[in-house]
């Protein structure tokens, strides 16, 4: 059995080396049919059973780097992901800054209108002069500090004259505009721009 297997790998290795020979130069050919002549069984056959090895280890180290390859490509696609969610993040960021800064802006914008021209901050008297549903005199308004008008919740349109931190200055003012014939003349109190009514304020203002 021995030495069958010797012949079958001497006649195998006899062939790789005829191949071998065929794919070299006449020169190569003779020094490696010398070589192989010089070689024993013996030593054809280790060397025969280390190449063998040697394709085991080359193809197995392949099998690795085709596994790292594709951890590679794996890592790869989940950066790119990774990246695409960022990216997404920071586009939902600056648009919700974006947002923020315009609802600061507006929430400004309606301050400064809900703020009238003119209008003192703290608590102040004005005399209510008449409220009207059908008359619209809010064109004066802008020329004019001491003329003011605002919409009520009944739809009506109130008008008021002057501004005044004394209530007793005012309550003069209510009385001159009686005379004048203005009857339905009263006084009404702000505070910061807001009407209250006349019992929140009265007790602090008035001596």
């Amino acid at each position: 059995m021995k030495k069958i297997t010797f012949i079958f790998c001497l006649v195998f290795s006899m062939v790789i080396a005829d191949q071998a020979v065929a794919q070299l130069s006449k020169k190569e050919a003779k020094e490696w049919k010398k070589k192989k002549k010089s070689v024993s069984a013996e030593e054809f056959k280790n060397l025969f059973e280390e190449n063998e090895n040697l394709k085991g280890q080359v193809s197995g180290l392949n099998g690795q780097i085709s596994s790292l390859q594709s951890r590679i490509s794996d890592k790869d696609a989940r950066i790119a992901e990774l990246e695409g969610q960022v990216s997404q993040s920071e586009m939902q960021i600056a648009e919700a800054k974006r947002r923020a800064d315009q609802a600061i802006k507006d929430a400004e914008a309606s301050a400064a209108m809900a703020q009238k021209p003119g209008e003192m901050k703290g608590v102040v008297f004005k005399v209510q002069v008449g409220a009207f549903k059908e008359t619209d005199l809010s064109n004066y308004f802008e020329s004019s500090e001491n003329f003011t008008g605002e919409t009520n919740e009944d739809g009506l349109q109130v008008i008021t004259l002057g501004s005044f931190t004394d209530y007793w200055e005012a309550d003069k003012f209510k009385k001159n505009l009686r005379r004048m014939g203005v009857k339905e003349a009263w006084i009404v109190p702000y505070k910061d721009g807001v009407r209250v009514p006349i019992k929140d304020v009265l007790e602090g203002v008035v001596k």
